[in-house]
């Protein structure tokens, strides 16, 4: 296929071009009816191309013209047999896979250490989770993938699961071995969906770990605007045929997906598409290199350490995407959150995450040798304020076990609740999420029993100040559990 053509993006410009006179929404009639200081910001050009689904534009809902010329480009570019884009981001995609597959009382099989919007379709599906825990990292603090093993004792278990999951790549940037993962699954007939929301590069490089349709996975949610140059909220779903349908996917993602679709969005995946297909290996090439020189200079940095293929080895850390620098600051005697502050107060400098002993940067084809030299001077004088004399923190990385799942999370999330104080909750049935950071992984879902344990190390987290996520009591003082009906004497 022609990758030079951006049809979507083209037509754009060509009906901006033609000037013609709108009697539809959006009411601000390219940028005349706009605030005048958001204007002169924006531009004219960007505010000429924010349309609607006008019939030379084609429609998301039912391509058949410009955006499915555009569609059928990406999946080329990606290896799919089809691509729907995804102006709701990459959760909407990871939903759409989901409900895809799963009917109300389904089992699908995930890892524990899910992003929310999973979670979320899980309760609108009415699946039933079954988790697998990650492979923790006890030297790092942090959680890789799920291992060969681990999901074949998984299945042993539930041959009757509808989907299997998996993160691919973490968000650190290690993976598990997809590819036998996916051959494993395949064996018992059931699809593999992906999570590849930081994996967009992974296609167009061969130093880089294999992608999900390279695994020869069934669907894979991909954000093209996190690390491929769309705007955000800009992402695709890409799908290989066979073990799922097209058709239902096609009607799934129209109903999660506003009717007012961003023309702005998706001509940014469009022209990403492009240079990707075009440009991607070179592109992905020089972002390797500056994050490899990246790492080789911060672990020259005193009581710094950035980890880099000396991982791996493991069944959970079987290839690394280098472009993810993580960094490990538990021996200056600081956590990730203060360093994270520290940058921002001192050198201005914004990174993607932080957690207890690590903060995460990513290197993509929008950087270049300046920007990661201003990383390199923010991070020496980093170690200048604190290294000396600094203790390192002991890294302590408990997680209580999964709890038991007494009810659904779809029957617990929509159930009869009541609040009731948090530290005297044990033994009810949660209606919501809990989340603690670090390490990032649920430690109580909707429908899964309260244990004292759980309370015990909630509470701990929240009284040394650390970020609990989730409730809706944001103080965790009160919880919604599952109304109990007491007996009538």
């Amino acid at each position: 296929m022609d990758h030079n053509k951006t049809p979507l993006f083209s037509a754009l410009r060509r009906h901006a071009e033609q000037n013609p006179t709108q009697f539809h929404i959006p009411g601000h009639k390219k940028g005349l009816g706009s605030d005048a200081e958001f204007r002169a910001f924006i531009g004219d050009n960007a505010l000429s191309i924010d349309l609607i689904n006008i019939a030379p534009l084609d429609d998301l809902h039912q391509p058949t013209g410009v955006i499915e010329e555009a569609q059928k480009l990406a999946a080329d570019a990606f290896g799919a047999d089809y691509t729907y884009f995804s102006v709701q981001g990459t959760s909407g995609a990871i939903i759409t896979m989901i409900m895809s597959v799963c009917l109300p009382g389904d089992k699908i099989i995930v890892p524990r250490n899910v992003h929310k919007s999973i979670m979320a379709a899980i309760i609108f599906a009415g699946a039933r989770p079954i988790f697998i825990s990650p492979v923790r990292d006890e030297n790092l603090g942090i959680d890789h993938g799920i291992t060969t093993r681990a999901v074949k004792r998984a299945l042993d278990k539930h041959p009757d699961s509808k989907a299997v999951l998996v993160i691919n790549p973490t968000y650190y940037g290690v993976c598990a071995d997809l590819k036998e993962i996916v051959d494993l699954v395949h064996t018992f007939d059931i699809p593999v969906l992906v999570d590849e929301a930081h994996g967009v590069l992974i296609h167009f490089n061969e130093k880089l770990p294999m992608s999900a349709m390279q695994a020869g996975a069934d669907m894979a949610a991909t954000s093209v605007h996190k690390l491929g140059g769309s705007m955000t909220q800009s992402s695709v779903l890409n799908v290989r045929g066979g073990r799922v349908n097209p058709h239902r996917i096609q009607t799934i993602i129209s109903m999660l997906t506003t009717t007012s679709t961003s023309y702005i969005l998706l001509s940014s995946l469009d022209t990403s598409r492009r240079n990707l297909a075009l440009n991607g290996h070179k592109l992905a090439e020089q972002a390797i290199e500056l994050a490899e020189y990246a790492r080789k200079s911060i672990n020259e940095i005193p009581g710094l350490y950035c980890f880099g293929r000396e991982i791996l080895g493991g069944e959970a850390t079987f290839d690394l995407d280098p472009t993810k620098v993580a960094i490990h600051v538990r021996h200056l005697g600081i956590t990730g959150y203060e360093t994270e502050n520290w940058l921002r107060d001192h050198f201005n400098l914004e990174i993607e995450m932080s957690d207890m002993y690590n903060i995460l940067c990513l290197v993509t084809p929008g950087d270049t040798s300046d920007s990661v030299e201003k990383l390199l001077v923010a991070l020496r004088a980093l170690s200048d304020s604190f290294h000396e004399g600094a203790e390192a923190r002991e890294l302590v990385v408990k997680i209580p076990d999964i709890p038991q799942l007494s009810l659904s999370p779809r029957d617990a999330f929509y159930g009869h609740t009541e609040v009731v104080p948090f530290k005297e909750s044990a033994g009810r049935i949660i209606a919501e999420f809990i989340y603690v950071y670090p390490p990032g992984i649920p430690i109580l879902l909707p429908g899964e029993v309260i244990s004292q344990k759980n309370i015990d190390y909630i509470v701990e987290h929240v009284e040394v100040g650390l970020p609990v996520k989730g409730p809706e009591d944001r103080n965790v003082e009160f919880v919604k559990v599952i109304f109990e009906e007491t007996a009538i004497s």
